[in-house]
Formats: C-alpha cells, sequence, structure tokens
C-alpha cells in the first residue's frame, strides 16, 4: 500500500474525501503544516545569493535548515496521525463487558492525542520561523510569507482539535489537563502571531508602505 504522503494531491483529496479512516482532520492539518513551512522556505530560497540580502544570507540559510526539519517532520505526522487510529478503532470495537476493554481504549485514545500534539509544537516552531522570514525574506514574495502564516494557524487550529477530542475522551484527567495546557499555552502565544504577521503582509502590500513591493 502506498503511504499516504507518497500519493499525489488528487489521490490524497480523494482519499480524504472517502469513507475511509484515514487520512483524516490529522492528517489533513499536518499536510497544511508542511505546505506552510514549505512557503517559508520557498521563500528563503528565492532569497539567498541576492546581494540585497547577503548581510542576512547566514540566517536565512539556518532558517532554511529548520524549514526542511519541520516539513519533514510534519510529513511524517500524516503517517504516525493515521496510524494511531486503527489501534483506537479497535479498541472501540471490544465488547464493551471486556474486562481489559477500559485499559486498551485509554491507552490508544492517549496515543491518539500524541500525533496532533506534535503537530501543534511543530506549528508554533513554523510561525516563529515565518516572522523571521518576514523581516529578512526577499520582499518579492512577501505575499508567500503571509500565505504561510495563515496556513500553520490552521494547522495548528485544527490540530488541537484532534489533541482535545482525544483528552476529551481520557480517564486520566491529570495527563488530560496537562497536555491540554500545554496545548491551550501554545495556542495562545502563536496564533496571534501568526495573524500578526499575515496582517502585516496585507497592510504591506495594500498600503504599499514598502516602495520596493513596486
Amino acid at each position: 500500500m502506498v503511504s499516504l504522503t507518497q500519493q499525489s494531491c488528487k489521490a490524497f483529496a480523494q482519499a480524504l474525501a472517502s469513507k475511509a479512516p484515514v487520512p483524516g482532520g490529522g492528517g489533513a492539518a499536518a499536510l497544511a503544516g508542511a505546505l506552510g513551512t514549505a512557503l517559508c522556505a520557498m521563500v528563503g530560497n528565492f532569497t539567498v545569493g541576492k546581494k540585497k540580502y547577503a548581510a542576512v544570507e547566514a540566517d536565512v540559510q539556518a532558517m532554511l535548515e529548520r524549514c526542511q526539519t519541520l516539513q519533514e517532520r510534519f510529513l511524517q505526522l500524516v503517517e504516525e496521525d493515521a496510524a494511531a487510529f486503527e489501534p483506537l478503532s479497535r479498541a472501540y470495537a471490544i465488547p464493551k463487558d471486556a474486562p481489559d476493554r477500559a485499559q486498551v481504549l485509554e491507552e490508544a485514545t492517549w496515543q491518539a492525542s500524541q500525533a496532533p500534539a506534535e503537530m501543534v509544537r511543530c506549528c508554533a516552531q513554523a510561525v516563529a520561523l515565518l516572522e523571521e522570514m518576514l523581516e529578512k525574506g526577499s520582499v518579492m514574495l512577501l505575499s508567500d510569507v503571509g500565505c504561510g502564516a495563515l496556513l500553520c494557524r490552521a494547522a495548528m487550529e485544527s490540530a488541537a482539535l484532534n489533541v482535545f477530542v482525544n483528552t476529551a475522551a481520557l480517564q486520566d484527567r491529570q495527563a488530560a489537563g496537562e497536555l491540554e495546557r500545554e496545548m491551550d499555552a501554545l495556542l495562545q502565544d502563536a496564533l496571534p502571531r501568526a495573524d500578526r504577521v499575515a496582517e502585516q503582509v496585507t497592510g504591506r502590500i495594500r498600503k504599499k508602505e514598502d516602495a520596493t513591493w513596486q
């Protein structure tokens, strides 16, 4: 079977729209994060080698390496999210009177929360990269930085929903609460930052505040 991330865009979208259990919202969120990070990398790749940006070239090169790592991680998370669904599905199929059902279901639910939680963490890192790229990347690709920020914002909120739908079902409320608080803190920090990147991009494009944009 071809892995989800080896499929064409068309095949992935068709699988997402089908009755197949995976991919679902988590896989779509991870893919959106990969796309947002790829846009950040694209801006960096168009920036390096330009005399105008020689002073920040080392910084941009470092950002490109971090973008590559994050992009690869997001794509891994598409697969990890899908892999976690099967044990969860099997756990729900265990007869309700089976003595081990509660423990198996608890463990599978916890595992199902881990890939989307990692997506949220990765999105927070991606937003930070996009903030830096806004300041140091080529102004000719300003809109791509904004698009990347909005994609990562959507990915982050979508992934968080996939965390919360699982933590809500956990019997271990201490573990659930700790993970939820971590997610809330990341969301509260990164979402406004992503919004500011997009707003600054929109303002600079529409108001033409940057004369070099022409």
